[in-house]
């Protein structure tokens, strides 16, 4: 039964909160999976998905642990100091996961294709870290000041068509040769909703598997297959284009139920379960289009704008307490 219920929901999300949400429109219960809601600010909503139980873990199709959503409407405008307040907020979730200890060692890898702008995120954020771990090794924690953050490094394995190496055995034998604490993975993710595409950063620490929102299914990076916590932070830069075309035919269908010689199509439309619309709009598309992920056309500047906003946060949650007192 639980295999089932898991099956019904397959739609392309790497963000939990959307696949909870899921089965709250059709009235469906999940057992084991807890979701609290917090607003920050006025255009800051933290939402934390927990789940608890393996049965729960099932039903989602998501390891058990913690998943925060930071969604914000205006993360994609311009803004001279890069949304700092949402990096502020990025830093205080991360520190959450972070190990407790104060001496703990990072290691960052961006995860994604930087020559592909919608999954360039991951490289790009690595391009704006505060990268300490060379100089702290060779001159002694103190050389900075007083201000110094903790050891970082970081890494940017690219993609399996480009190295023929999963990313998952490059980040292995770093760690193997490096030995840091903790790894914070960043990667563009894939999104069931066309609003929060580049309005959502998801925060987890159950790891993540790469390309697995868009199909490509890659070795995950998680406790288990590296040895330590892995922290993994994401963007939604695509849509699968099945599901905007059936957001389409529910808000075309909610119009024709208006008229009365249409209401009978849009009667039987609306009696399919949202798996069996999904395989429907999937069958009419062409074979060219039903595997198409769609980005939005300003992605470039967004993911410029974007990589700013994660790696800022990063870089404040890896500072010192005393530097986090006047945040």
């Amino acid at each position: 039964m639980m295999k089932e219920v898991r099956n019904m929901y397959q739609v392309r999300t790497d963000l939990a909160l959307e696949a909870r949400e899921k089965f709250e429109e059709d009235n469906v219960e999940i057992k084991g999976v807890r979701l609290d809601e917090e607003q920050v600010a006025p255009d800051i909503h933290i939402s934390s998905v927990v789940i608890e139980t393996e049965n729960g873990a099932k039903a989602m199709g998501k390891p058990k642990g913690n998943y925060v959503t930071l969604e914000a409407k205006n993360m994609t405008e311009e803004d001279e100091g890069y949304h700092r307040e949402i990096s502020i907020q990025l830093s205080k979730i991360l520190k959450r996961l972070l190990p407790q200890n104060k001496d703990f060692t990072t290691l960052v890898v961006g995860l994604g294709n930087r020559a592909v702008t919608p999954d360039s995120l991951g490289p790009r954020v690595v391009d704006n870290l505060c990268i300490t771990r060379h100089i702290i090794k060779e001159f002694g924690k103190y050389v900075i000041g007083d201000s110094c953050h903790k050891s970082v490094s970081s890494i940017v394995p690219g993609v399996m068509a480009q190295t023929g190496i999963e990313s998952m055995e490059i980040v292995r034998g770093i760690t193997k040769e490096t030995a840091p604490d903790v790894i914070i993975a960043v990667d563009a993710l894939a999104a069931r909703s066309t609003k929060r595409l580049n309005r959502t950063i998801q925060i987890t620490d159950t790891g993540i598997n790469p390309g697995s929102g868009v199909g490509n299914h890659r070795h995950a990076l998680n406790n288990e297959s590296i040895g330590i916590p892995v922290i993994a932070i994401g963007i939604p830069t695509v849509v699968d284009a099945a599901t905007i075309v059936i957001d389409t035919m529910n808000n075309l269908l909610d119009a024709m139920s208006q008229a009365e010689q249409l209401q009978r199509i849009g009667s039987s439309y609306k009696q399919l379960d949202m798996m069996e619309k999904y395989e429907l709009v999937r069958e009419l598309l062409t074979p060219q289009l039903n595997t198409l992920f769609v980005t939005p056309k300003d992605v470039d500047e967004a993911v410029k704008r974007l990589s700013f906003t994660v790696s800022e946060g990063i870089n404040i949650a890896l500072q010192k307490e005393e530097e986090q007192i006047h945040l």
